[in-house]
């Protein structure tokens, strides 16, 4: 049975506990409104720790000031069952007031990783998801946290948190887990007409193309992203935001290709804006 701790206090209670036994500590941070995607971070915690800790908490200091904080959907009780269902051991699901008492006297500034891609749209958005997750580190100090390759830019990110403030937690990537037509799971999938879901599947066509291109041999970004691009429109009538090819995880704009990369993927529909990415190349 999957425990709801609602507080910042008696989820530091409980890891102290757990610490003094040598119990290891899964941690997976979410906003909710779980999908496969996130049940298969659990899965993989829970067949490596001896405690899984599921947190869902909406976090207000990643949103804009005009993006969906009040509309993004909170189910709490439905993700309560979802995560029992794979064995997680606790979900940690505390008020915006506990996390955030006063107004934060040190603000956490990501810098160059942040200034491209999503971040450059979404100008204050790692700064919100470096603040929180610091939060959670220390809150519920994981052996291991899980985080999507869906959020390339994120796990980069996170990943270089974790090294300039000496965390002692290890990140666990994990693939990004794609509908049986492709489409690479979100919580804002829901937000899809019909027709935009049928359209939706050509991003992961499109990545597939760019992947082609790679193994063939094609090293010219502009080239890559040039076919991507008219792939897409020929495809979607939403609006492409982005189509753009990154080092990997410096996130350093690449035109002639040499090592990994990743290819990032954004698109606008009526009311959902989607990413998708592929991670290539040798490390």
């Amino acid at each position: 049975m999957t425990k709801l701790i609602t507080t910042v206090k008696e989820m530091q209670h409980i890891v102290k506990a757990a610490k003094r036994s040598g119990t290891t500590i899964g941690l997976i941070p979410t906003m909710g409104a779980l999908h496969d995607g996130h049940l298969t971070m659990v899965r993989e915690s829970v067949s490596t720790n001896d405690i899984t800790v599921v947190s869902v908490f909406v976090n207000p200091l990643q949103f804009g000031p005009n993006e969906d904080f009040d509309a993004y959907p909170r189910q709490i009780d439905k993700d309560l069952e979802l995560v029992s269902e794979v064995g997680a051991d606790i979900v940690f699901h505390p008020a915006v007031e506990d996390m955030y008492p006063g107004e934060l006297g040190i603000d956490v500034k990501v810098g160059p990783l942040a200034d491209v891609l999503e971040g450059a749209k979404r100008p204050g958005h790692f700064d919100g998801v470096v603040t929180v997750v610091n939060k959670l580190f220390n809150i519920v100090m994981p052996d291991y946290a899980y985080f999507g390759k869906k959020d390339a830019q994120q796990l980069a990110i996170v990943e270089q948190m974790v090294k300039d403030f000496n965390h002692a937690v290890e990140i666990i990537g994990i693939d990004i887990v794609r509908e049986a037509d492709g489409l690479a799971k979100s919580s804002r999938n829901v937000y899809l007409t019909e027709q935009e879901r049928q359209e939706a599947v050509h991003l992961s066509k499109s990545l597939l193309l760019a992947q082609a291109l790679y193994q063939d041999g094609e090293r010219q970004s502009k080239v890559i992203i040039d076919r991507v691009t008219q792939y897409l429109e020929s495809h979607i009538s939403g609006r492409i935001e982005e189509v753009a090819v990154y080092s990997y995880p410096q996130l350093v704009e690449q035109h002639e290709i040499t090592g990994r990369i990743f290819i990032s993927l954004a698109v606008k529909f009526s009311k959902a804006r989607l990413i998708d990415n592929i991670i290539i190349g040798a490390e």
